[in-house]
């Protein structure tokens, strides 16, 4: 075999892994990738601000692409900056790959500059943390951790590469080299029989499709089971584009923040919900009594850990969604199909009625009409991001979602300042696909936008053109809710109003050499998002529509599914 810089080895492995762009920050103790890279180019890398940007530019891309994304950072401080990152990836399943450099082997223990055991550091938040000891074992470890990162349960992995290391050279033919065989686990026979079985029998189920369905590329088998059954679909959160939400047998999302009225109402009516990749988060049940009632549960999830977390189900699955829900199909179609009974009527009825107000005309803004605006504004074909606030449970209550990956949540860790990188993200794995011209928007909050600010400049060095709509309150909003209907009576160290208007988001957007635009008016939202369109457009960088909503309007919430508190005039 020819022998090669080990570093070249490893940018042949990401090629041959579908890698074609990379985020990070380049420094002393990983330059020999860097010059591989160099050398190679065919991989595009972009110089991010914070490396905690770069974990979440490549979490876009991952969800965008279904890929792993590969975010890169020197040693010390770059790991440890990526720390969220990863933690937001393990949280949600995504699977990405973090590169860090490291000092020698040599001086690992003499307390040398920016050494640091980022292994350790790492482990409780990510599937696999290696660092490479032997460049012999070099493109085996990268090809093992793509494998980790896609198998089971997908998730983050995370690589330290000692500076002397990666000087080396191996024996290594990347013409007689793939990727590593990925297995996805397959149903009990005996299991799928069951299930069929409990699902003609129940009167009144319900299909709930979690992250696990987008995870799994399973929309359409979703789709066709339903169609098929004539059982309504709801989504949680992390599920949401699973099923067009126009759809007739779209029922809905249930939580105490992220619901629909309609979502919650057709849950309690329901006698057996079959969860696909859901892991019954708190924010979803809400109060468990409630939550599980008088109705059966059956739970699939390709992670066995996950069955039995939360609440032992009536029947438990180890399966992937898609193999799972092929296999349940094939069974369903030897007893027939069945036609849409009072059942589907109900769910379509509840739909129709127990809706929440969005046509609110005053100023200052009301949220909810900020959604009906892009609602009717954006067409299906539009990838969103959001990430944790009051602007992202609006956003789970009123904006509809269509198509799989298309909406783009960190579901369970909420980093503020998620959306700016995200939005990269995903806009530079749509430039490198047939998918270039599709839009990509960021809902975002005033203090959220200033967590990961500096991203900007990522997307204005490198043409990546995005929308932000920013519903600007001047508070801590979800918190000053929570401070204030919680029980606390207090509204202590959450405002962050000073001056007229605080921080002048279209001027530090105009810093960073991009456009943005505030908006007071209710009737002049539209007329910002088309110009905000042609502006993204002309200028091939981020844009922000800036909206200034009522500073203490509150999302509906609750403990429990059945109790929740409006507070907006209904319907």
């Amino acid at each position: 075999m020819p022998k090669i810089p080990v570093m070249q080895a490893v940018v042949e492995v990401l090629k041959s892994e579908g890698i074609d762009t990379v985020f990070g920050c380049p420094g002393a103790a990983i330059l020999p990738l860097y010059k591989a890279m160099e050398q190679d180019g065919s991989i595009e890398h972009l110089i991010v601000r914070h490396e905690e940007g770069a974990t979440h530019m490549a979490d876009g891309w991952s969800r965008t692409t279904g890929n792993v994304g590969v975010a890169i950072g020197t040693s010390g401080p770059a790991g440890t900056n990526m720390i969220t990152g990863l933690y937001t990836a393990q949280a949600d399943s995504v699977p990405i790959l973090c590169i860090t450099g490291q000092a020698a082997v040599s001086k690992l223990h003499q307390e040398a500059f920016q050494a640091v055991d980022i292994v350790s550091i790492a482990a409780p938040v990510t599937k696999w943390a290696v660092q490479v000891k032997e460049a012999a074992q070099m493109p085996w470890i990268f090809r093992e951790a793509f494998r980790i990162a896609r198998s089971g349960r997908p998730g983050p992995v995370l690589i330290d590469l000692p500076i002397d290391v990666q000087k080396q050279e191996i024996e290594w033919d990347s013409t007689i080299d793939e990727p590593l065989p990925v297995v996805k686990s397959a149903p009990s026979d005996a299991r799928v029989e069951r299930a069929l079985e409990m699902l003609l029998a129940a009167e009144r189920p319900l299909l709930l499709a979690g992250g696990g369905v987008i995870l799994g590329e399973a929309a359409t088998e979703l789709l066709d089971l339903a169609e098929f059954l004539q059982i309504p679909i709801q989504a949680t959160l992390m599920g949401k584009g699973a099923i067009d939400e126009d759809h007739p047998l779209y029922a809905g999302m249930t939580g105490i923040q992220t619901s629909q009225r309609y979502g919650n109402a057709s849950f309690l009516e329901s006698d057996l919900v079959l969860a696909l990749g859901a892991r019954f988060g708190d924010r979803h049940t809400g109060d468990l009594a409630t939550y599980r009632g008088d109705r059966k549960f059956i739970h699939v999830d390709i992670e066995p850990t996950q069955i039995g977390k939360v609440f032992g189900p009536d029947l438990g699955i180890v399966a992937d969604t898609k193999l799972f829900l092929q296999a349940l199909l094939e069974k369903a179609k030897k007893h027939g199909p069945r036609a849409a009974g009072e059942w589907v009527d109900r769910c379509q009825e509840l739909k129709r009625t127990l809706l929440r107000r969005e046509d609110f005309d005053t100023v200052p803004v009301k949220a909810p009409r900020v959604f009906k605006e892009i609602n009717e504004f954006y067409g299906p074909d539009t990838y969103f991001v959001t990430a944790i606030g009051l602007y992202q449970i609006w956003s789970g209550q009123h904006q509809k979602a269509h198509k799989p990956r298309h909406y783009q949540v960190c579901g369970q860790a909420g980093p503020l300042g998620w959306e700016i990188p995200a939005a990269i993200g995903v806009k530079k794995a749509l430039q490198h696909s047939d998918l270039a011209d599709a839009e990509v928007v960021g809902i975002v909050g005033d203090y959220s936008f200033q967590f990961l600010v500096e991203e900007l400049a990522v997307g204005a060095q490198y043409d990546v053109p995005f929308v932000l709509i920013m519903l600007n309150n001047e508070y801590l909003g979800l918190i000053r809710m929570a401070e204030d209907h919680g029980g606390y009576d207090m509204k202590y160290e959450v405002d962050i109003h000073y001056d007229t208007t605080g921080s002048d988001n279209v001027k530090i957007m105009e810093a960073y050499g991009c456009s943005g635009i505030r908006v007071a008016d209710p009737g002049e939202i539209r007329s910002s998002l088309e110009w905000a369109r042609k502006e993204a457009d002309r200028t091939s960088r981020p844009v922000l529509v800036e909206i200034m909503i009522e500073r203490e309007g509150n999302t509906a919430n609750g403990t429990s599914i059945a109790a929740m508190k409006e507070f907006e005039p209904l319907p």
